[in-house]
């Protein structure tokens, strides 16, 4: 008999696993409580890259001497047609979904889930009418959304939310960001190049402070972050904020979550601001979706709990993407393996998920992307771990593009020669990372990549000649 799968969430791992089910012969209904296509369509990796596309745009605009191109070029970010832009991309992109589903039969439906059980679904939908969809297995992929600080309220004028950012009509003469992670530093770069003065505040003692971004890449973009007059408030959390004259007075207090504070971060600072962008975390998208009452565990901050199989604790209902929380990744690339893996599972097949193998990539100026260990993690694993470093100045392309700010870091176990981890910062890595990707996912040495001819002129060249100094 046809199995039924019906999936909560039509974000990059919802919508993934609709196509694979579909593909596979099953009837598939996809739910999707607001824009298909998921916060990465709508408000993360898709609308932020084009922002990021206009700001690589203007900077080429305000350096076009340095290319050997004369005449006056008055260029400035028009927010208005970059907004208008983005929902341009965003449209196009999101009809490319909703026809894919229409060519697969898939069963779409704009509305509110609740999941009764693996056989039982019940939908309020957009015109407020409730569906009942029977079926064999349930995915759920509904996602996460941003938090909120309670001692910054976000009111969407001054206080706003990354999501409000992609929105703004104008360019913020003084702008506040509120965490110094992905989308914190991402949108500092896009800011500051439209014409914003930025201030980062970061509670952790660095930049990027994620486990997975090596120490190294953290100290390069705050070196780079300086060179564009971005201020980084290391240590520091934003402690209240208070309506001024011209916007938002925020004070910054020492850091609650370090052991040792900077010098410099131990006293209180007041910071004058025309808008305030809180970019601290997420939480899941899981109210209203019956949990408890379906039986399905969550952990103690209400996230989804699976093991690698993507199965829940009820049997018949799986889980993957962004609503599993930190415990896993959450990256749209590894929602999409997360959707093929319990997509197939719900038909029978026994596939695990592989976490040890994911690269990720941050969007700032210049772009910071990784896999595998950071040096730190390798050396607590026990590794006899071997580091080398090329920089892209060295590059006969960089130099050809202008493109000089970059390192390529390469990780290995001195002891086997194996790859551990790459850390690249610079033009284009997000798509040099591919590569050592690759060799690890093979469990190649980081010789290998020395002997692989890599073409001339070309950025990745820079992993080849990293490789050359083990």
């Amino acid at each position: 008999m046809t199995q039924k799968i019906t999936i909560i969430g039509g974000g990059p791992g919802g919508y993934t696993a609709a196509f694979e089910a579909a593909r596979a012969g099953a009837e598939v209904t996809l739910i999707e409580a607001a824009y298909m296509g998921g916060t990465c369509l709508t408000w993360g990796c898709i609308p932020t890259k084009t922002f990021k596309a206009s700001a690589e745009a203007l900077e080429t605009a305000h350096r076009l001497k340095e290319f050997g191109i004369s005449g006056d070029c008055n260029a400035a970010a028009d927010m208005t047609a970059i907004v208008a832009r983005k929902a341009k991309v965003i449209d196009t992109l999101r009809s490319g979904l909703e026809k894919t589903c229409s060519k697969l039969k898939i069963n779409l439906i704009y509305g509110r889930a609740q999941v009764v059980g693996a056989d039982l679904v019940r939908v309020r939908t957009s015109d407020d009418q409730v569906q009942e969809i029977a079926g064999d297995k349930v995915i759920l992929a509904t996602g996460s959304r941003n938090m909120d600080l309670p001692s910054l309220p976000v009111d969407h004028k001054h206080i706003i939310s990354s999501d409000d950012a992609l929105e703004l009509d104008h360019v913020p003469e003084r702008m506040l960001i509120v965490g110094g992670g992905v989308i914190g530093s991402e949108l500092a770069c896009i800011f500051q190049t439209f014409g914003s003065k930025v201030t980062i505040v970061e509670g952790l003692d660095r930049i990027l402070p994620l486990p997975s971004i090596d120490q190294d890449m953290s100290k390069l973009m705050q070196r780079e972050m300086k060179k564009r007059k971005i201020a980084c408030e290391v240590c520091r959390t934003a402690v209240k904020a208070e309506p001024a004259s011209t916007g938002v007075s925020v004070t910054l207090g020492p850091s609650p979550f370090l052991d040792q504070v900077l010098a410099a971060a131990q006293k209180e600072k007041v910071v004058e601001v025309d808008k305030v962008l809180v970019a601290v975390g997420r939480v899941p998208n899981t109210k209203g979706l019956g949990l408890a009452e379906a039986g399905v565990q969550t952990d103690k901050r209400g996230w989804i709990v699976t093991d690698e199989y993507c199965r829940t604790s009820q049997p018949g209902i799986y889980a993957i993407g962004d609503v599993l929380g930190p415990s896993k990744v959450m990256l749209a690339h590894v929602a999409v393996m997360e959707g093929l893996t319990a997509s197939r599972n719900c038909l029978g097949k026994n596939e695990a998920m592989n976490y040890d193998v994911i690269p990720s990539a941050v969007f700032t100026s210049p772009e910071v992307a990784t896999v595998g260990l950071t040096e730190v993690q390798a050396k607590e694993q026990g590794y006899n771990v071997s580091c080398v470093q090329s920089q892209f100045r060295e590059l006969g392309k960089a130099q050809a593009m202008g493109e000089l700010s970059g390192t390529f870091k390469l990780i290995v176990d001195a002891d086997s020669g194996k790859l551990l981890g790459a850390h690249l910062a610079g033009a284009h890595v997000s798509d040099i990372i591919a590569e050592p990707t690759l060799a690890l996912s093979l469990g190649a040495a980081g010789r290998d990549i020395a002997r692989t001819i890599h073409a001339h002129p070309t950025l990745a060249e820079g992993l080849f000649e990293a490789a050359h100094l083990l």
